[in-house]
């Protein structure tokens, strides 16, 4: 809804650069993960204008939604800190907020 993404992470590293193995849980500590997304919200809603003088304009009471950068399939780099975790299927998904994004890598031959 609105400006969420939903996120599949990638799985995290089980030792450092360094060759030294992550205890079970620490990767969670991490500030920064990376992740596919796996679904888009609509975007920021647009206030609606209201034209009562403009007769000839069509009334449709649609909401409208300014777009979001990100898209389904993009390696999305995200914050830690004010993402919602949860399980479903088994499977580990996070919500993220727009902008708790950092930047996204786009391959365009992603299938998901």
């Amino acid at each position: 809804m609105g400006d969420n993404l939903l996120i599949k992470p990638t799985t995290p590293a089980q030792r450092t650069e360094t060759g030294l193995y992550l205890p079970e849980g620490m990767h969670k500590k991490q500030e920064l993960r990376t992740g596919y997304v796996i679904k888009v919200g609509p975007g920021y809603p647009i206030p609606m204008i209201r034209d009562e003088d403009e007769s000839w304009k069509d009334k449709a009471e649609g909401v409208k939604y300014v777009p979001l950068q990100a898209l389904t399939g993009d390696l999305a780099v995200y914050r830690q800190p004010g993402v919602h975790e949860l399980v479903f299927n088994g499977e580990e998904y996070v919500i993220a907020p727009h902008r708790s994004v950092l930047m996204t890598i786009r391959d365009e031959d992603f299938i998901l």
